[in-house]
């Protein structure tokens, strides 16, 4: 089996930068830690590419010659404080979204790379600086030879043996149900990833269209530097000597992984076609955009590939004919995403445009917020389960993690201390291709990992989207589209070890919300006057309906949530649910934390019934009602 790999960039201590050799009296004040990104520095690794943001209307944001002479001051005063060999600076070029990348003549260690990083960072006109990452697809488990199918026959007979991720009631996404309804027609979700293959089982209608964002020649495979139209995917291998710079000591490397034909099969699979098996939002257009090749992708070429993708302009590409509703992004990083880093402004700028971002939350097994793009505020970061609804033990999590989807397990019941590898119900099945290296036969391939979950989320949206177009109503804005999410996430079916979100997505009663129709089937836990319901857990934005019945006479209706971690609501109404937010509530109870309590004097004959809404992620939070006969 391929070895399990995902984010190989490993974050550090901010402290670090405690670490760097005082500088001269002469040289510049330290500057504000706010001001830099170092949380993606490592040790194992050289960095000469930095992005540096100036602040808008000083001269450096409008003047290159500018920005790159207070560049060349700041190497300077390192050159002097911190270097032992000295280095210059080349200016590369400026980002979709105003910013500079700049380049050292020499790849520093991570304590330079800070010192430089604080150097120029110390001068005012500068907003931020930070390192141009190298991010990596999400690295999933490959299904071993012997569980992957060998043929295909007509009307995607494979679908109901292989694709449980769509249908499987426990840890599926309700996608076989929700087609009655929806198919993502009229909507383009493009795929930022490794590009497409030829694969007669995709609609490739949208793969000239897309484009090819890498410029480094090393990373994208050509013979020389620069962008190039079309959403190929060329192969993206790591074996042999050419790529043993970007391999740990003694890593072999490992073949092309067609990920973004995989991710894109997920999404948008033909379905019904006799041929192979089926994708989500099937009749949806899938654009794909080459970010990451040969060790992955430069921070800055995803950036300017999100401002295009969503329809924003990037200087040197022509404008996007085809602007994506959604964005979907199965890779990452180490480090923390801010609102002002390069990669947090550019989802910014896509989600004011009108897309929903949706990213892979990590493999790592380790709290989302240390990982990028995963921790961008207004993602829609995806984990994952397995078919028995667990959380797949590989899948980050965390407070920053909204919802999760099928990703697969890999051990039979989801549980790794099994040591058997489940057959097929372990992987999420799709398109993908045969080449080691480069593109060769079109086939179908298992995989497991959040970036085999997010594809399932973008499905999801899509059939959102494009079911509430043909209805003629107005569209979801990305906000409402996180809410239609969470509201309808389906419970999970035993309390989790981590928080991974407000539930399993579920596509049929997503769509459902948004069309405006009630499918009545929303769980309710009666509670029993005076007893105590503990261990309480959901993720931001989960949501748990409970009912008390109050019977004639009752007084001092008392409804409280106590104890457990995390941050709750409570919403209370007489006689029916209040509404997935509790705006149409009777009664609320908002504070921070998860001490909440509504008290009504004199309650109704009636049924009672209260909503819990995670503000945050919570855990082992209780739930108390009683009244006064």
């Amino acid at each position: 089996m391929k070895s399990f790999r995902s984010f190989r960039l490993s974050a550090i201590a901010a402290a670090m930068v405690l670490a760097v050799p005082a500088m001269h009296a002469a040289d510049a004040a330290q500057p504000s830690i706010s001001k830099m990104s170092v949380s993606s520095l490592s040790t194992a690794k050289g960095f000469d590419r930095f992005i540096v943001t100036y602040r808008n209307g000083t001269t450096e944001h409008l003047d290159r010659s500018a920005a790159l002479q207070n560049v060349k001051a700041a190497v300077s005063r390192a050159n002097r404080s911190a270097f032992s060999v000295p280095v210059s600076a080349s200016y590369q070029r400026k980002l979709a979204i105003g910013s500079d990348l700049v380049r050292t003549s020499r790849k520093l260690n991570a304590a330079e790379a800070s010192a430089l990083m604080q150097q120029i960072a110390a001068d005012p006109a500068v907003a931020h600086v930070e390192q141009d990452v190298m991010m990596r697809a999400v690295r999933d488990i490959a299904a071993p030879a012997n569980v992957t199918p060998q043929t295909f026959t007509p009307n995607d007979t494979y679908y109901a043996k292989y694709q449980w991720h769509f249908s499987n009631a426990t840890g599926g996404a309700n996608i076989n149900n929700a087609w009655d309804i929806a198919d993502g027609n009229g909507v383009t979700v493009a795929v930022l990833d490794t590009g497409i293959t030829q694969h007669p089982d995709i609609d490739l209608s949208l793969a000239d269209a897309g484009y090819d964002f890498i410029i480094d020649a090393f990373v994208s495979g050509r013979s020389t530097d620069g962008r190039v139209p079309g959403g190929w995917d060329s192969g993206d291998w790591t074996t042999g000597d050419t790529y043993a710079q970007c391999r740990d000591a003694g890593d072999p490397g490992e073949n092309s992984s067609w990920h973004g034909t995989h991710v894109s099969g997920t999404i948008a699979e033909l379905t019904n076609n006799g041929t192979g098996m089926a994708g989500i939002a099937y009749k949806a257009k899938v654009l794909p955009v080459r970010v990451l090749g040969h060790c992955g992708g430069y921070t800055s070429d995803i950036a300017d590939a999100i401002v295009w993708a969503s329809g924003g302009h990037v200087d040197g590409v022509p404008d996007n004919t085809h602007p994506a509703q959604v964005i979907s992004m199965s890779l990452g990083g180490g480090g923390n995403c801010t609102a002002d880093s390069v990669t947090g402004q550019a989802i910014a700028g896509a989600i004011t445009r009108g897309a929903s971002v949706v990213v892979a939350a990590g493999n790592n097994n380790a709290d989302v917020a240390n990982y990028s793009p995963a921790s961008c505020p207004g993602v829609i970061a995806v984990a994952s389960n397995g078919i028995t609804g667990k959380r797949a033990f590989y899948s980050n999590y965390g407070s920053g993690v909204l919802i999760s989807a099928p990703g697969g397990g890999v051990y039979t019941n989801d549980d790794p201390n099994t040591g058997t590898q489940a057959n097929p119900e372990g992987f999420v099945w799709s398109a993908i291709n045969g080449g080691t290296t480069v593109p060769a036969n079109a086939t179908y391939g298992g995989m497991a990992g959040t970036s085999q979950a997010t594809p399932h989320v973008s499905g999801t949206i899509a059939m959102i989207l494009g079911a509430t177009q043909q209805a003629g109503l107005p569209t979801p804005t990305p906000a409402q589209i996180k809410n239609l999410l969470t509201s309808t996430a389906r419970r999970f079916p035993a309390t989790i070890d981590k928080p991974i979100g407000a539930g399993i997505v579920d596509a049929f009663a997503a769509v459902n919300k948004a069309l405006g129709n009630d499918t009545g089937n929303e769980p309710v836990v009666a509670l029993t006057k005076g007893v105590l319901l503990g261990g309480q857990s959901g993720g931001m934005g989960a949501s748990i309906l409970y009912s008390i019945d109050v019977p004639a006479g009752a007084r001092s209706l008392n409804i409280r949530t106590l104890g457990g971690t995390g941050d709750v609501s409570l919403f209370v109404k007489a006689g029916s649910a209040p509404s997935s937010d509790g705006g149409n509530a009777d009664f609320r109870s908002v504070k921070p934390g998860n001490s909440e309590a509504v008290v009504v004097a004199q309650p109704q004959t009636t049924t009672y019934y209260i909503r819990v809404l995670g503000v945050q992620a919570f855990d082992k939070v209780s739930v108390l009602a009683t009244y006064t006969q």
